[in-house]
């Protein structure tokens, strides 16, 4: 049985939680979040706690998953997510214009990302990329995104690379 599942989350100071029978959705200071929910997991709250249970004991799999999902929601439109970048080479650059990130990834023309709804960029050096939202998924998906124009190789280590990401290198081929 799922222990995760049974953990209640701490809904901080100006954060909302709403069950209708089919969604759920949480409002706090950096937005609004919602995700579809199961009929057999039900959502009630409790002295400032959300608790989710199972009414079917085949979904309580289920209730760790959502539990997790919710508990990220509910961190997002409190604290937000945000994910760091480097860029490593001679000549890599990094710029935002407006809502669009341009980057100099050593091809014969810029890369141009457009950062969806609910995502911010910011780059604090020509070399660090900073994505920034409420949504953990989509946080993450922007930045595999951006990474994936040019992951770093393992020779050199150039590329786009995650700021806790370690490359291995490989010894080049010798004669």
């Amino acid at each position: 049985m799922s222990r995760i599942a049974k953990k209640p989350i701490a809904l901080p100071k100006g954060v909302e939680v709403n069950a209708q029978p089919e969604s759920i959705s949480v409002k706090g200071p950096k937005g609004t979040l919602n995700i579809v929910k199961p009929a057999a997991i039900e959502l009630r709250i409790e002295d400032g706690n959300a608790l989710l249970s199972a009414n079917d004991p085949s979904q309580i799999a289920l209730t760790g998953t959502l539990r997790a999902i919710v508990a990220n929601m509910v961190q997002g439109v409190s604290q937000g997510f945000e994910r760091k970048l480097e860029l490593v080479g001679v000549g890599y650059r990094a710029a935002v214009q407006g809502k669009d990130l341009n980057l100099s990834l050593g091809f014969s023309h810029p890369v141009v990302f457009k950062a969806p709804e609910g995502i911010t960029i910011t780059t604090p050096t020509q070399t660090e990329i900073v994505v920034a939202g409420a949504d953990k998924q989509l946080v993450g998906e922007v930045a595999a995104k951006i990474r994936g124009f040019r992951p770093p190789e393992p020779y050199k280590g150039k590329g786009v690379k995650y700021s806790d990401e370690i490359i291995i290198r490989k010894e080049a081929k010798k004669a």
